[in-house]
């Protein structure tokens, strides 16, 4: 607990090994989402993708600069209500046992930080489920990034804090390229086989009321290797009320909320899919003004 604790408070990501997911699943899900991107998805990327097509450009015209806005990523979400690739054996059934059993270890890692921080035990999910029930949204983005022929004119996927509350990567442990943003400085995130890096997001860093910052991360092109990357969000409820916990907020302070607003969770999205490349600073001020 005191290492999770200082992951959060000191880095905003860390790495867990023995987290009870069984390495067997864990082959599974890879064999599933390689096969997925290497016969549903790998043609269309290269032939058709509106990143390949702009590297196309720039580099046809002997252009010079970087292209700012689209990333060297292919990219597809999984959730409850919407549709999943239909092609590839056992994709369906292996990432649905996968998910299940991310959903419970975010709710473990949940109650870990409620402990941690000092507040009432449940207290994370209830906020992010709007009170009691099932009402939280939980995601997979299975993410590809494939060999750039020119990596230093793209990037795999532009820097940015996640909006939500709790991430949980399995990332790819041969084709590196994820890094973070710690004491002004990229670094490394190197992949341990067999783990899943856990980072935290927005919500969170409100919630605890600042203690565990969200953190700047990004992609690297790489120009050998396509790296495959799984990354689950357990995020509020588009409806739930997010604020910093009370037992966290400075008697003196308890109204100004320590700088952190009280919002409810979909308006803050609203202004994060208009800015999620940009600092997050001044999105807290955004909602703010809009409650």
């Amino acid at each position: 607990m005191a290492e999770i604790a200082n992951g959060c408070e000191e880095w905003g990501f860390f790495q867990l090994v023995n987290h009870g997911i069984s390495l067997e699943l864990l082959e599974r899900v890879k064999h599933v989402t390689t096969e997925c991107y290497k016969h549903e998805r790998e043609d269309n990327f290269f032939k058709s993708s509106t990143p390949v097509k702009l590297l196309n450009e720039l580099i046809g015209n002997g252009s010079e600069g970087k292209i700012e806005d689209v990333d060297w990523e292919d990219v597809f979400l999984l959730a409850d209500d919407n549709e999943w690739p239909p092609k590839t054996a056992g994709f369906k059934e292996t990432m649905t046992e996968y998910r299940a059993e991310l959903k419970k270890l975010a709710e473990k890692l949940m109650e870990i930080m409620d402990e941690n921080l000092g507040i009432p035990k449940g207290h994370i999910k209830k906020a992010f489920n709007g009170g009691e029930g099932d009402k939280a949204f939980f995601g997979t983005k299975v993410s590809h990034y494939p060999p750039c022929p020119h990596p230093d004119r793209v990037t795999g996927l532009r820097a940015h804090t996640d909006a939500g509350g709790i991430i949980l990567l399995f990332q790819d442990d041969e084709v590196g390229g994820l890094e973070i943003l710690k004491d002004g400085k990229w670094t490394d995130v190197q992949p341990i086989p067999g783990s899943i890096v856990i980072n935290t997001g927005d919500q969170i860093e409100v919630l605890s009321n600042g203690r565990y910052k969200s953190v700047w991360h990004r992609v690297q092109a790489m120009p050998n290797g396509t790296r495959r990357s799984i990354a689950s969000f357990y995020n509020p409820s588009y409806n739930a009320t997010i604020e910093p916990a009370t037992e966290l907020v400075e008697k003196e302070k308890k109204d100004l909320h320590f700088g952190y607003p009280k919002f409810v969770f979909g308006d803050y999205m609203s202004i994060y899919t208009e800015q999620k490349f940009l600092p997050k600073e001044p999105r807290f001020q955004a909602v703010r003004s809009a409650v």
